[in-house]
C-alpha cells in the first residue's frame, strides 16, 4: 500500500482529519482531567465534537503544504489547553497527557488495518478507510517527533538533563510559527524519517 496521499486525495484528507482529531484531541483532555486538571474539561475539549478541535492552520494548511513538498504527511489539530501545575505525577503525568492522543491514533489504525486486509481492494469504501489508516498514521509519527510542542517532545523532556529540557523550553515559547519555520528548514532531513517511520507501521499493520 502506498503510504504517501496524493494531492488528489484532498477533500478525503480533510473528512478524515475531521474524524481523526477529535479522538486525539480528547484523550488528551481526558487524561490531563483524570490525573487532575480540569482546565481542558472547562474548556469543552473532553469531546468527540471535531469543530471543538480543528485548528485551521495545524489541521488544515499544514498537511496540504507538507503534501505539496512531497513529503509524508503532517498535521495536529488545536493544542489541549493544560494546567502543568496540577498534573499528578509531575513530568511523567504530562507525558502521559502527552502521549493519550497519538496512541489514540495509533489503536484506531489498528483497528481500521482489520477490514483493510480482508476488504478487496478498490471502491470508495476501500480507499477512504485506506486514507483514514494512513492519516492515523501520520498523526502518530507527526506527533511523536521529539520537537516542542509536539507530543514527542513531551515525552524526552521527561527524561533529559535540565540542559535539554530549557532548549526544549526556548523552542517551545516562541510558539508554533517558529516551529513551522523549524519544519521549513529542516524539512529534506525531517520528512525521511517520517516517510520510514510510516513505512514501517504500514507494513507491520497491512498484510
Amino acid at each position: 500500500m502506498d503510504n504517501l496521499l496524493q494531492i488528489k486525495d484532498a477533500v478525503p484528507i480533510v473528512l478524515a482529519l475531521i474524524i481523526s482529531a477529535a479522538p486525539h484531541e480528547m484523550m488528551h483532555a481526558f487524561t490531563a482531567y483524570k490525573l487532575g486538571d480540569d482546565l481542558a474539561h472547562s474548556h469543552g475539549r473532553i469531546s468527540l465534537n471535531p469543530m471543538r478541535h480543528i485548528d485551521p492552520i495545524l489541521t488544515i494548511a499544514l498537511p496540504f503544504f507538507s503534501l505539496v513538498l512531497g513529503g509524508g504527511i503532517i498535521m495536529a489539530a488545536k493544542p489541549v489547553p493544560i494546567n502543568t501545575s496540577r498534573i499528578r505525577g509531575g513530568e511523567n503525568g504530562l507525558a502521559l497527557t502527552a502521549l493519550a492522543g497519538p496512541l489514540t491514533n495509533l489503536v484506531f489504525a489498528g483497528l481500521l488495518s482489520l477490514p483493510l486486509n480482508m476488504m478487496s481492494h478498490g471502491g470508495p469504501i476501500f480507499e477512504f478507510t485506506k486514507i483514514l489508516f494512513l492519516v492515523n498514521i501520520g498523526l502518530f509519527v507527526f506527533n511523536m517527533l521529539p520537537i516542542p510542542p509536539l507530543d514527542g517532545s513531551r515525552l524526552v523532556y521527561a527524561i533529559a538533563p535540565r540542559p535539554v529540557q530549557r532548549v526544549f523550553e526556548i523552542i517551545e515559547s516562541q510558539g508554533i510559527f517558529f516551529f513551522l519555520i523549524l519544519i521549513m528548514i529542516f524539512g529534506t532531513a525531517i520528512y525521511p524519517v517520517i516517510d520510514k517511520a510510516q513505512a514501517l507501521l504500514i507494513n507491520f499493520f497491512i498484510r
